[in-house]
């Protein structure tokens, strides 16, 4: 089994070069408590509690099993968590052979110095499990829904060669006595003679 603290951005990785005895993994139920009319305080259930991760280790100057083995420096491992904890981005935790990969703010760390171990700094750690916040506007009680617009697009025909207004007003409009209603809707583009519509003209229907 080994610990890991891996950066997302640059995937370094950290390993905790002493595996803690026990990791400890705490859930709680999140309840909202609301008092009522200030009579009495109601709790209301949220949902399962942002869960936290804590377990308690040390940075030996020299590994304690392998005196070859290459050690971070205590003091700069502190700092790395230190440097961690206080910054606003995630990082990863990952502990093999087990469940658990996630990513997590260091919510809290602690360093103890002990007497006859010059050089070793243990420490307690805790990580909270992050989780990306979803927003949703929600609409004022009483508040009117966005209506969709529903008007309606103008019909638009596209004059052909030999078409007159006539013409085009009894296919279209089932009356040749309606050419008058398109010559005014299209009066800019005809120009004064209602008679000179030309080919490829697009005539909005009234």
């Amino acid at each position: 089994m080994e610990f890991y603290l891996i950066d997302p951005a640059t995937k370094n990785r950290f390993q905790f070069p002493v595996n803690p005895e026990e990791v400890s993994i705490r859930r709680d139920k999140q309840f909202e408590t609301t008092n009522i009319l200030a009579l009495d305080e109601v709790d209301f259930a949220q949902g399962a509690k942002i869960k936290e991760i804590s377990f308690s280790s040390f940075f030996p100057l020299v590994h304690p099993f392998d005196e070859q083995a290459a050690t971070p420096n205590p003091v700069e491992a502190m700092n790395l968590l230190t440097t961690y904890m206080d910054s606003k981005k995630p990082v990863q935790l990952l502990i093999t052979e087990t469940g658990i990969n996630v990513l997590v703010f260091i919510s809290s760390h602690s360093t103890t110095l002990r007497g006859g171990e010059p050089g070793d700094v243990y420490f307690d750690i805790t990580f909270r499990t992050w989780r990306e916040l979803k927003t949703r506007t929600t609409l004022p009680v009483g508040a009117a829904s966005p209506r969709t617009d529903t008007k309606q697009v103008p019909k638009v025909y596209n004059v052909r060669s030999g078409d007159t207004l006539t013409a085009i007003a009894k296919r279209e409009l089932g009356s040749s006595a309606k050419w008058s209603a398109i010559y005014e809707k299209n009066k800019a583009l005809i120009g004064k003679d209602p008679n000179r519509v030309a080919p490829g003209q697009k005539l909005v229907m009234p």
